[in-house]
Order: structure tokens, then sequence, then C-alpha cells
């Protein structure tokens, strides 16, 4: 028994896999990225027309609206400051604060938290800022 072959060009392209491949892709991409969350402490920073994006420092000072100090992830109180910047201080590295403040907090407390710093050698300060949407 001999079986008839066609041996005919293809003329069409079925997207049909293609489509569910996308799909899949899209989902898993949209459904990843709600996973993506900042660490850290979560304050409401001021707004600037001119910020910019920060690189990671060593130095990460955060200070809350019910003036809670954070060193990194770690609370600490004023008067530890100092030590917490001095142990994690290296010679070799650019040695920038950078305070992350809730836009409530008032202009006393930031100056308390820069003249600390100064006090262990910090010589250079960055005051993080969202980029305000005209």
């Amino acid at each position: 028994m001999k079986f008839a072959t066609d041996n005919k060009l293809l003329t069409s392209f079925n997207f049909s896999s293609l489509t569910d491949i996308v799909m899949l892709l899209l989902i898993f991409f949209l459904l990843t990225s709600q996973f993506v969350v900042i660490t850290g402490v979560q304050v409401k920073l001021p707004k600037s027309e001119t910020a910019e994006p920060l690189t990671e420092t060593q130095f990460n000072v955060t200070i809350t609206k019910t003036n809670d100090i954070y060193f990194g992830n770690e609370k600490i109180s004023l008067g530890t400051l100092g030590e917490k910047i001095l142990r994690s201080k290296s010679p070799q590295n650019e040695n920038n604060l950078i305070i992350r403040t809730d836009k409530d907090v008032s202009i006393d407390m930031i100056i308390k938290v820069i003249d600390i710093s100064k006090g262990v050698g910090v010589t250079k300060f960055t005051i993080a800022t969202e980029k305000e949407m005209l």
C-alpha cells in the first residue's frame, strides 16, 4: 500500500503559537515587575525639578516623619550616629552621606545629622529628592 504525499510549499504562516509565546512572556514580565520593591525605610521625599539618580553608597541615613533615624536599615539613636559612621567609613571610598528624609521633617533635625557627620569627618552631603513631574 502506497500513501500519497503532497510536497507543496507552505505559502502561509500560522502566528497562533508565536502569539501564545508573546502573551506568556508579557504576563510573566508584568507579574514579576510587581515584585520589584525599594528596600529600606519608606519616606515621602521632597520634590525637586533637578533631581538626579543617586549611586549606592555605604552612608545612607533616613529620617522618618516621627524623627526616627535609620543608618542603612538599622534603627539608631542620634547619639550613636557618629559611631556608626566611623565604623563603616573607609579611607579609599568617597565618603558621601546621603540623607533621605521625609518632607515633613524639620530642618533642625537634618542640621543635627549633618553636624554629627561633620564631627566624624564626612565632608560631602546629598539630600535625596524625587523628580518633580510637571
